[in-house]
């Protein structure tokens, strides 16, 4: 016989929502971080959110054991502390020295490296907080220096775009793929039935190396240039990659050649730039006291969004197209910020 909805038992039949497990054991962290000295029972189910939902003692009792036997797993760590006495004066507190992280104190090279890696994340989901936490975590560097850390390590990489992920799963699954591609020479799309090999980034933008089954050889192909959706085929192990997949010599041609520009440069600074630099060659020293060092870079867009990163510490002395692309990013930067006054300066560094 189905129960009374009116009877003393109906409130069990439809209990009502109570706070999510998640959330009370981050508002028991937040109570036994911030108390004073120790919380009872009693005072956990008074006063923390979520514990009020139990209906008995003993469920509040089953409750609480659980979520200090899982706070420990996770490595909070929760100490009883003991009054005396009676058991109802039992209290628990988290040992913040124990806890609490330590100062955060990367170098600028360690820094340079985190902001590479926050590259990765930075798609319209992530952007926010990857922004957030790298605004944060330059402020443990060393001025000056860590930026410099942060613009030479950081690569210039546009976003993948969408087909990435599709691609990196066949890659992994060893399943075909088939996509519109358009054609750096033509404009033309056509469609490309591929077995993917590799993904690699090179010269800002990113690259898929695999083999063309339309055209029967390896080829290579710019990931921006793929029109919409990547059909990933539906059997798994539907080929063999090779042993020997030489990924540089297939992009060798399509980073362009390499060039030489002379920069002039401040005393220690730059120094990822005056890791792949030589002194420049039958030049003398500038009155200005800046070094003049010659770096080979491949992409001009890419090595003039590194040597704008520098601001005033670096000034491109030749070759012309790669001074104008730093001046005019430069002078783009000066606009976003009326007040800042670099962007003039920089440019008439440059000029003069």
């Amino acid at each position: 016989m189905p129960a009374n909805p009116d009877g003393p038992d109906a409130g069990r039949l439809a209990p009502a929502r109570g706070t999510p497990p998640a959330e009370r054991l981050l508002n028991l962290v937040i109570a036994l971080v911030n108390t004073s000295a120790a919380m009872t029972k009693q005072q956990v189910r008074a006063g923390v959110a979520g514990y009020g939902d139990a209906p008995s003692t003993e469920a509040f009792e089953r409750m609480f054991e659980r979520d200090k036997d899982t706070l420990r797993a996770l490595g909070i760590p929760i100490v009883t502390v003991d009054a005396g006495g009676h058991s109802d004066d039992v209290g628990y507190r988290i040992d913040n020295d124990a806890y609490a992280l330590g100062p955060v104190d990367l170098t600028p090279a360690e820094l340079g490296v985190v902001a590479l890696a926050a590259q990765l994340w930075s798609d319209k989901t992530l952007r926010t907080d990857m922004s957030r936490a790298m605004t944060k975590l330059r402020a443990a560097g060393a001025g000056e220096a860590a930026s410099d850390a942060v613009a030479g390590l950081a690569p210039r990489v546009r976003a993948a775009g969408d087909a990435y992920v599709p691609l990196l799963e066949a890659i992994s699954e060893r399943r075909d793929v088939s996509f519109r591609y358009r054609a750096a020479s033509t404009g033309q799309e056509l469609t490309r039935h591929v077995e993917p090999w590799r993904i690699a980034a090179r010269g800002s933008g990113w690259y898929l190396v695999g083999f063309d089954r339309g055209r029967g050889a390896p080829r290579v192909f710019r990931m921006s240039r793929i029109a919409g959706r990547v059909k990933v085929g539906s059997r798994p192990g539907a080929f063999d990659v090779p042993a020997e997949v030489d990924v540089d010599a297939m992009l060798g041609a399509r980073v362009g050649a390499v060039r030489r520009a002379r920069l002039a440069v401040v005393p220690e600074r730059a120094q990822a730039l005056r890791a792949r630099a030589t002194p420049a060659d039958g030049a003398g020293p500038r009155s200005d006291g800046r070094d003049l060092l010659d770096v080979e870079y491949r992409s001009l867009s890419a090595f003039a969004d590194e040597v704008a990163a520098y601001g005033q510490a670096v000034v491109v002395v030749e070759p012309d197209d790669l001074r104008a692309d730093v001046v005019r990013r430069l002078t783009a930067a000066s606009g976003l910020d009326a007040t800042a006054g670099a962007g003039p300066r920089e440019e008439e560094e440059h000029r003069g």
